[in-house]
């Protein structure tokens, strides 16, 4: 990872628009009608409404997706007391976290004001805007009189993440860590340098974890945190000992089997590691200089199991893994607070995620690291996907049961799939395809156990439950590469013996196999001569095409001829659109088809405008009831106002044209790359092919293994089909 410097740090702040945040309307407002329901007249009848029911601000405001990060710039970072107006980037970063992890919005407000009484009054005031409160960077001990106060007076969730999100992934860190030191958390003896916040609330929640009080040594600046003391304040007296014979915090982790650090970098030496337990368990997590590095600890003791709060070290404790969810989950059900049951969720739910197998996208993004749960790996990264759905999910069930919800979630699934749309994870197409494909699990060969991508996409298959996988190669080969890639092939079918694919494809010929998926190394034109030999066409159709989806924001678009036919002649041309029209059908949409010319007006000089015309006619005579249309531009078919202007007796008026049939593989593939370009939101699926007379489909070189499980369901949703059309079961 490159070196953050200041000059970088202050540019990215600095250029364009300044800061790091915006707020984007997400209603139309383009006409005086869109005003007039934005604003006056319209916005009376939502007023209304909500003065007679008041939860109905929920349905018709953005309060139940607002979070208000607030601070007054006494505790940022490591900086110290810098102020209100000082403390702002850090705010305005924490709401671009919330966003871009758990799509909540996100106000963030700087209060300069130090006075306990006052911050809290106008934190009461201003409440009523928001659904949530996410106290930021306020120093111990008002911090505690601020957090206690607001959940007492508030009726919206109020969480200090400095206390509650350190406490939350570290209690969750050290659940799993004592699980690979083989310890019980109601025999250890734990030391907790630091006395702030952080410190407080991480101990409580051990505590509630099912650690002993008695077997707790907390230190401060000043040493052992003990009952001799007169200078305790009323949170540092709750974790005093009785003990009078520990002082230094050289006595006090003399055989302790846990050090948690929440003070300042270089306050422990090796020696103290040294004279720990066996198997210590360290939680170094001053930032950005630990208490002790991590070079330091391991080397003196090899069998250290730790945790910094660095990214660039094995189990990072960062609080991003949880506030954005645990707001997330509370926000969904209008929850009135978080209470220490949604906390503990929390924990818990972070805790079994690290013991899953982890999904390809956290492994591309760490490349090198050991994912085997044990020393290296027991907190799950900031960027596993799973974590919006499966610590939100815990949040929301433990507010409704613990009676702060305002509302009730009764359909979970349905839920999880709304949240990996949050953060485009998942789209209504790819949801409704995964989930009929698990309800008839097919047979589907991945062509080449030996290629990574295939081999992830089969075990990713397999524990989505999307089909059957049935892996092709020797069985020695894929054990060695599942190793190497540390997948769990546990009850997945390996045909152990040489990858042939025209011996895959001859498989689902005789019906031993549903669908085959070509391996991405294997060439496209060898690909379809072997698939045309053995599987043959669909009778009466003399075209072998291929269909993409882009699969955009607010529906599909679905572009056919994108490899296989160069220049297709008018029949193929027709023969292609009217394959793409049943796809399309098949996938549950009803099609509209333009089949598009993208050369200048008057300026063709090929026969694609003739192909066009003749196939369009063909399929207007053939198929009365079909939507189709040929002729005009990309940006006529896909602008219904323009098209409606300009085509006036197209069979395509007052419909929103989602097929585009292409004259030639270059337009088709550099049209999908382009709007694919142009939309960071766009997800392609594909190549589908069409025409073979069975279900075979040959991936990309450069398919992900996304595309792979993709094209694994929609063959299942394609072989059962065939399968239903034949009355076979």
């Amino acid at each position: 990872m490159k070196k953050v410097t200041k000059e970088a740090a202050l540019e990215y702040h600095s250029n364009g628009r300044p800061g790091k945040i915006e707020v984007i309307p997400t209603k139309p407002h383009h006409t005086q009608l869109d005003l007039s329901l934005a604003y006056s007249p319209g916005v009376a009848y939502p007023c209304t409404e909500i003065q007679q029911n008041p939860d109905d601000v929920y349905r018709y405001t953005d309060k139940g997706n607002l979070v208000a990060v607030i601070s007054n710039g006494t505790a940022v970072l490591g900086l110290g007391d810098i102020g209100a107006m000082s403390g702002k980037p850090v705010m305005e970063g924490k709401g671009l976290l919330f966003k871009i992890y758990g799509g909540i919005d996100v106000f963030d407000i700087e209060i300069n004001e130090k006075d306990p009484e006052r911050f809290c009054e106008t934190v009461e005031r201003i409440a009523p805007t928001f659904g949530g409160i996410n106290l930021e960077d306020i120093k111990a001990p008002e911090c505690f009189y601020i957090e206690e106060r607001l959940k007492r007076t508030l009726d919206i969730p109020v969480m200090h993440d400095d206390q509650h999100g350190t406490a939350i992934i570290s209690a969750a860190g050290l659940k799993n860590a004592l699980d690979v030191a083989g310890k019980d958390i109601a025999h250890v003896r734990i030391v907790v340098n630091g006395a702030g916040a952080a410190a407080i609330s991480c101990t409580k929640l051990y505590i509630a974890l099912g650690a002993r009080k008695e077997n707790i040594l907390m230190l401060d600046s000043k040493g052992v945190i003990t009952a001799q003391r007169t200078d305790l304040n009323e949170q540092k007296r709750a974790f005093a000992t009785t003990r009078d014979d520990l002082h230094t915090l050289e006595e006090a982790v003399a055989g302790a089997d846990v050090f948690v650090g929440l003070s300042k970098g270089n306050v422990l030496s090796p020696e103290m590691v040294r004279s720990m337990a066996a198997r210590p368990i360290i939680f170094a997590l001053a930032n950005p200089i630990p208490e002790i590095s991590y070079e330091e600890a391991t080397a003196a003791r090899p069998d250290v199991i730790m945790s910094t709060g660095r990214s660039d070290y094995p189990n990072q404790i960062n609080n991003v893994i949880g506030f954005p969810y645990i707001f997330r989950g509370a926000l969904d059900v209008h929850a009135t607070a978080i209470n220490e049951e949604m906390k503990l969720a929390a924990v818990h739910a972070i805790a079994d995620l690290a013991r899953q197998p982890v999904p390809d996208a956290v492994r591309e993004v760490y490349s090198d690291a050991d994912f085997t749960f044990g020393a290296k790996y027991f907190i799950p990264k900031p960027v596993d996907p799973r974590l919006i759905t499966e610590v939100s999910t815990a949040i929301a069930r433990a507010a409704i049961d613990s009676g702060v919800a305002r509302t009730i979630i009764t359909d979970w699934d349905a839920y999880k799939h709304r949240l990996r749309g949050l953060l485009k994870q998942e789209t209504h197409l790819t949801a409704r395809l995964r989930t009929e494909a698990r309800q008839h699990l097919q047979r589907v060969v991945f062509a080449d156990g030996t290629c990574p991508t295939m081999l992830k996409a089969a075990a990713q298959a397999q524990a989505e439950g999307v089909c059957t996988p049935v892996i092709m190669g020797k069985s020695e080969d894929i054990d060695r590469m599942a190793a190497e890639l540390q997948l769990n092939l546990s009850g997945i079918e390996k045909t152990d013996m040489p990858v042939d694919e025209k011996t895959g494809m001859q498989w689902v010929a005789e019906g031993k196999a549903d669908a085959f998926i070509a391996s991405p190394r294997t060439l496209r034109p060898q690909a379809i001569r072997m698939a045309k030999d053995v599987i043959g066409l669909l009778p009466n159709f003399d075209t072998l095409a291929t269909m993409h989806i882009l699969n955009m924001p607010k529906a599909p678009l679905f572009v056919a001829n994108t490899s296989v036919n160069c220049h297709p002649d008018a029949k193929t041309l027709a023969e292609t659109a009217h394959l793409s029209a049943e796809t399309v059908h098949f996938l549950g949409i009803e099609p509209v088809v333009a089949i598009v010319n993208p050369s200048c007006p008057n300026t063709d000089a090929d026969d694609s405008a003739t192909a066009i015309r003749a196939a369009v006619a063909e399929l207007q005579q053939s198929y009365p009831q079909l939507a189709i249309d040929g002729g005009m531009q990309v940006n006529e078919a896909l602008n219904s106002e323009l098209l409606n202007r300009k085509f006036p007796a197209s069979r395509l008026q007052g419909k929103r044209v989602n097929t585009l049939v292409f004259p030639s593989i270059s337009t088709a593939a550099g049209s999908c790359q382009l709007l694919q370009s142009l939309h960071n939101e766009v997800e392609l699926i594909g190549p589908i092919q069409m025409g073979l007379n069975k279900t075979i489909y040959f991936a990309d070189a450069e398919s992900s293994v996304e595309d792979l499980v993709h094209l694994a369901a929609i063959a299942a949703i394609d072989a059962y089909r065939r399968k239903m059309s034949l009355g076979q079961k």
